[in-house]
Formats: structure tokens, C-alpha cells, sequence
């Protein structure tokens, strides 16, 4: 019983981290995944290198968005940081 009772407060310790640390990580990066397959032409965006544009192609692993009118770039889906809603424009 001796040996159980000092590994007790590493054991709480642990079960902070987790349910601190790595379970709302998992959550988010779930979410986030769920938003990139969810992506579909119209959509508006922000990548993660900050720039705003509108979903006009998806191709498998890369999105093609509109930046202007005369502006189309391709992207890495991966490289999405957001979908933006109706509140933020």
C-alpha cells in the first residue's frame, strides 16, 4: 500500500495534463479537420497566412480560392486556418 500511495499525486498530476493539455487539443484539431472536409465552393476562408478568400475549387488536397476578381490561387487544404461564418464579414 506504501508504494501505491507515493505514486498517487504523479498519477493526478497526469489526469491534469490530460484533461487540460491534450484532451481540448484533440477536440480541436477533430473539429478542424472536420471544417477542411466540409469546405466547398463559396465558402470564405482565412489561411494561415492570413490572407481572406472565397473557395471556388476543391481538388483532394488542394483548394483553389478566389483572392480578387482577376485573383486565383492554389492552396494546401491543410493550410486553411478557418472557415469564416455569416457574423465575421
Amino acid at each position: 500500500m506504501q508504494g501505491f500511495e507515493s505514486f498517487l499525486p504523479l498519477l493526478v498530476l497526469i489526469a491534469i495534463v490530460y484533461f487540460l493539455l491534450i484532451l481540448p487539443q484533440q477536440r480541436q484539431a477533430k473539429a478542424h479537420k472536420q471544417m477542411l472536409s466540409e469546405l466547398k465552393r463559396g465558402d470564405k476562408i482565412i489561411t494561415s497566412g492570413g490572407l481572406v478568400g472565397e473557395v471556388t475549387n476543391v481538388e483532394g488536397d488542394f483548394i483553389k480560392i478566389k483572392l480578387s476578381d482577376d485573383v486565383i490561387v492554389k492552396i494546401v487544404r491543410e493550410y486553411i486556418l478557418k472557415k469564416v461564418s455569416a457574423d465575421e464579414k
